[in-house]
């Protein structure tokens, strides 16, 4: 048996990998595949792919394309998410605020640096046509960390994805005043160059069977009420979530890279490309 470490954030994305670790198809495949919950996100995914502390991340794609190229020994083998991640803007239920102009030069909740909430509060700070240069930011590590830093006022506003912030909404703990999507696709899947050079026939099989499982996903009968059951999420916004999600078989495309470099780097989150080779890899 192969033992394989695979990390993600503990979000509905996420539940193929969990329903085929759970149907054995991993196991039968001589695969023992041990999926740890990241919900510091992709910030922290980045430092454990590093430290070796695990072998394979599904992980945003801004953040790996990031680190990446700023050293990290990893290489993106497959999109999983092809469809945007939508993030929601959100503010304290009783804050003064009430739309997206308002937070131009406040200070923004991040899990952690280089993980998607970072780097898309300065997206949206470009979209709004704030200084990017000038934003500020409260370090929260997760959701449970962003509640408390709105609500104590430590903090002004925080970006997550949408669907998983619902509950927040729907209780009165965060009110959303806005969305920002991301301009390419939101997950991908990253190994290890040195898990990836000792383990290629393992890495392509179990994209093979991931890949199974996303296909036939939305035809799960009744999954939208196993996704809504087990996120704490209501049917009718599963329902949409499942309209808008895209999961994806295929590698990321060479334009694709390039889109999001240029991206990236006209934001200064890069100072410098990585080629296509240094970043992809093909199985």
């Amino acid at each position: 048996m192969k033992k394989i470490n695979i990390v993600g954030v503990p979000e509905h994305f996420n539940l193929p990998w969990h329903l085929s670790i759970e149907n054995g198809e991993f196991e039968v495949e001589g695969i023992d595949l041990q999926w740890t919950d990241v919900p510091e996100g992709t910030g922290k995914m980045c430092q454990m792919l590093r430290d070796g502390e695990t072998d394979i991340a599904v992980i945003l794609t801004e953040g790996i394309v990031k680190d990446i190229v700023g050293g990290n020994p990893s290489s993106i083998v497959q999109v999983y998410v092809q469809s945007p991640l939508l993030w929601g803007i959100h503010v304290a239920a009783n804050s003064t605020y009430q739309n997206i102009d308002d937070l131009k030069d406040t200070k923004v909740a991040i899990s952690r640096y280089g993980s998607g909430s970072h780097l898309m509060a300065i997206v949206n700070a470009q979209n709004n046509g704030w200084n990017t240069e000038t934003l500020e930011y409260d370090l929260v590590n997760t959701i449970d960390g962003a509640v408390e830093s709105l609500t104590n006022g430590t903090s002004d506003y925080f970006m997550w994805e949408r669907f998983m912030t619902q509950p927040l909404v729907d209780n009165g703990t965060f009110r959303r005043i806005g969305e920002c999507p991301t301009p390419w696709p939101c997950f991908v899947i990253a190994v290890r160059n040195e898990v990836l050079a000792q383990n290629p026939q393992t890495i392509e099989r179990i994209l093979e069977i991931i890949n199974n499982t996303t296909i036939e996903f939305k035809d799960i009968p009744s999954i939208d009420r196993t996704l809504a059951s087990k996120y704490n999420q209501k049917i009718e916004d599963i329902q949409q979530w499942l309209r808008l999600t895209e999961w994806s078989q295929k590698p990321l495309d060479e334009k694709v890279l390039n889109k999001i470099q240029n991206q990236l780097l006209d934001l200064k989150i890069i100072d410098k490309k990585g080629t296509f080779a240094d970043i992809v890899k093909a199985i």
